[in-house]
């Protein structure tokens, strides 16, 4: 949960300091806005990789343990037997 959290705040950081680069810049309005999301969405693929790993990957973990908590891993176990 933790890698999600840091990795939301992240993006969001990376979005406001686009944001305030471009207002800087002389970019307002929704223009500001279109090209915060596109640069900070381009940027945060590149730099934020490892983060977005992080995150697939607790992600992944916590819906499989979710799963064997609620029985479906029987279920998979009993149809892979088949």
């Amino acid at each position: 949960m933790r890698s999600v959290l840091a990795y939301t705040a992240s993006r969001f950081l990376l979005f406001i300091a686009t944001a305030a680069i471009l207002l800087l810049i002389g970019v307002t309005g929704l223009l500001n806005l279109a090209l915060s999301v596109l640069i900070s969405g381009i940027v945060s693929y590149v730099v934020l990789s490892k983060q977005r790993d992080a995150v697939s990957t607790a992600v992944v973990e916590r819906t499989q343990r979710q799963g064997h908590e609620h029985g479906q891993g029987d279920e998979d176990a009993a149809v892979s037997a088949e």
